[in-house]
């Protein structure tokens, strides 16, 4: 990565920090694309999974030892979801030569962006996924990524809008075949 930007395997110890950008990411990040009702919303459908960090496929990007990025992929079941969303969660494995693998909880700190910390981590995962035999990878885009997963060659497959409370969040199920 360039700019003193780093990647490396998320750990329990980077918990604090990864929910902190995740934060800051949903509230600030998301403004720009939902309305203030909406970002609330979100909080109840977006944040960290612990099983990716414990699964070993949760990265996190620094600059200069700090997180300002975190992401992941995973071989199970759940699309989308943190710990708190328990009706979203399945930790059914996948299977590599029927399923696509899932691209997890992308958040880049607000004052990062456009350095190209998502796509460093969605190659990361996405490399890794196809490494462990997946030819496909899925995930949910919220507005405010779906931008950046079009530009890196996502495409949609259905809406998905969650209602929280009768407060619609936009979402897009997006997929990639990997080569």
């Amino acid at each position: 990565m360039s700019g003193g930007l780093t990647i490396r395997p998320a750990t329990e110890a980077d918990l604090d920090a990864l929910r902190a950008v995740m934060a800051l990411s949903i509230d600030r990040g998301q403004a720009g694309v939902l309305n203030p009702a909406q970002v609330i919303a979100s909080r109840a459908v977006m944040g960290l999974d612990t099983q990716l960090v414990r699964d070993g496929t949760y990265f996190v990007v620094e600059d200069a030892g700090t997180p300002v990025g975190c992401g992941g992929w995973s071989r199970r079941a759940t699309l989308y979801g943190g710990d708190h969303s328990t009706a979203l969660r399945d930790p059914a494995l996948l299977d590599p030569a029927t399923d696509a693998a899932r691209i997890r909880a992308m958040y880049t700190h607000p004052d990062h962006v456009r350095r190209g910390i998502g796509r460093t981590i969605l190659n990361r995962c996405e490399q890794a996924a196809s490494a462990e035999g997946f030819t496909a990878v899925e995930l949910m885009g919220t507005a405010g990524g779906v931008p950046l997963y079009r530009a890196c060659g996502y495409h949609p497959v259905e809406r998905a809008d969650a209602d929280v409370d009768g407060v619609i969040v936009p979402l897009t199920r997006m997929r990639k075949e990997l080569d």
